[in-house]
């Protein structure tokens, strides 16, 4: 399946180009990179300073694939295969 606007929460981030556009930690934002890492909490981010780990709870990321797609981390709290059991639950 392709990873579109629509379904993006529920795909496995890594390897997508993305940036940090809101958070409650000022030295985050602005932050932009490609995704080397997800756990359920934490996005690892891959910029030009090296790898910074990001909480996903209090941030806000715009994503490429290929056009920007803003994401609330709220909604990607969970690991990506939690988030897909949660897309299995609603369908049912």
């Amino acid at each position: 399946m392709l990873v579109n606007r629509s379904n993006l929460i529920y795909h496995n981030l890594v390897g997508l180009r993305a940036k940090v556009i809101a958070s409650t930690d000022p030295t985050q934002v602005g932050m932009e990179g490609k995704v080397t890492d997800e756990t359920s909490h934490m996005l690892a981010i891959l910029a030009k300073g090296g790898s910074r780990m990001v909480p996903k709870a209090i941030s806000t990321f715009a994503f490429y694939i290929p056009e920007e797609t803003v994401v609330m981390g709220s909604e990607i709290v969970l690991s990506p295969e939690d988030r897909l059991k949660r897309l299995q639950r609603r369908r049912k």
